[in-house]
């Protein structure tokens, strides 16, 4: 059954003295699929920015923001309208011996590395190795190693990172996802490998439905912060996220 959400996703920063300058990367435009449709999205920012608007090295939308005024405050609200049809996954065909062919190992070695971010712990890693040496298929072990993580209900992004790293110890590609899923939010799941993306939610073991909407992918959290950037002012701001997320149709 397909969905359409409003979501509306804003960050304020609050300093604590006028800060003189900001540039950051916005990383909110969800993405747009064969499973996802973007109807309509906006970027709103307080006070009036410079901007421009660029696809990043895995394929995200990116909105660049300077804003060059003095400013106690920078609120920036991201709202889009999304159309969400997925398609139940395709069955494992992948094979061990073709995901070590150059054609899968170095096509996807970005999403095969293990940054201390996304290292597994031993107990998770050597149940992972046990369980892909009794899989036939690596989509199979997939499965089965993120229902061990889901089991271990670790916070979600901290699951997603888990999950990425058990995988890629068994040689499996995996990506980190960033989105929301109604009615909770912001969410994080990942992704990997098998003649085509295949979704996987670390907190339940289950493959994502209507109720996701994907925003950006990459290797780890790093690479799809929804905001960052850098400023010239006081101290730490005081930052404040909200994420509104209204089922349409």
């Amino acid at each position: 059954m397909s969905m359409q959400f409003r979501i509306v996703h804003t960050t304020t920063f609050a300093y604590d003295g006028p800060a003189v300058a900001s540039y950051n990367q916005a990383r909110l435009t969800p993405l747009t699929t064969p499973d996802q449709i973007v109807v309509h999205h906006r970027i709103d920012v307080s006070p009036k920015p410079w901007t421009y608007e660029y696809k990043d090295y895995f394929g995200n939308e990116v909105t660049a923001i300077e804003v060059l005024e003095a400013h106690r405050r920078l609120k920036v609200s991201a709202t889009s309208t999304v159309h969400v049809d997925r398609k139940p996954g395709a069955a494992p065909v992948l094979t061990w011996e073709e995901a070590a062919q150059p054609g899968v190992a170095d096509r996807f070695v970005e999403f095969l590395g293990l940054p201390s971010l996304v290292v597994p712990d031993e107990e998770l890693a050597t149940r992972a190795k046990t369980i892909a040496a009794s899989a036939g298929l690596p989509g199979e072990a997939a499965a089965e190693i993120a229902q061990v993580v889901a089991d271990g209900s670790a916070p979600a992004p901290d699951a997603a990172h888990q999950l990425l790293g058990a995988l890629r110890t068994v040689g499996i590609p995996a990506r980190y996802v960033s989105g929301y899923v109604y009615p909770g939010g912001a969410h994080s799941w990942v992704e990997w490998w098998d003649n085509g993306w295949h979704g996987v939610d670390p907190m339940t073991g289950n493959e994502p439905g209507d109720a996701y909407v994907g925003v950006a992918t990459g290797r780890d959290h790093t690479d799809v912060k929804p905001l960052g950037g850098i400023y010239s002012g006081p101290e730490e701001p005081a930052v404040e996220v909200t994420v509104e997320m209204t089922r349409l149709a």
